[in-house]
């Protein structure tokens, strides 16, 4: 039943670029696309620890591994990724994984449903890389996603 459910998300997730210029509002937004997963769980610390440099593996194992990607926009509004470009792959494909943690500025289709943020991504206006280089204060891996030795 569960595999059912998500079988079900999941096409209905791919229903909602085909209507793009339908029902999409156009919108330019400048962000990170960010772990999902960890932005919003805390399970690697707060939204400050899961971003940027401090947080790219991880961020490339999760959208490998097809936790949805987001783009957090200056704001601090979170949009969910579903497409970019021309990839029909790209919510969880190479595209996205060559962007991780990148700051971008892209231009596209705003959704809104049941209160979550959604943008099919028609053009990446400018990729400037890594700009969120807060290894410096988190370390490549955070201490706190560090087991503490038994005693």
């Amino acid at each position: 039943m569960k595999q059912l459910a998500t079988t079900f998300a999941a096409l209905a997730a791919l229903a909602l670029p085909a209507q793009a210029t339908e029902q999409g509002s156009r919108i330019k937004i400048t962000g990170e696309l960010i772990d999902t997963w960890c932005y919003f769980s805390g399970v690697m610390g707060g939204p400050d620890a899961v971003v940027g440099s401090a947080h790219h593996t991880c961020a490339l194992w999760c959208s490998a591994g097809g936790i949805p990607v987001g783009l957090l926009g200056e704001d601090g509004t979170v949009y969910m990724v579903l497409k970019i470009e021309n990839d029909d792959t790209s919510a969880s494909g190479d595209t996205l994984l060559s962007l991780a943690s990148h700051e971008i500025t892209a231009d596209g289709y705003f959704y809104q449903r049941d209160g979550l943020n959604y943008i099919v991504v028609s053009d990446v206006i400018s990729d400037q890389g890594i700009t969120n280089l807060n290894h410096e204060d988190y370390g490549i891996v955070p201490g706190f996603a560090l087991k503490e030795p038994k005693r």
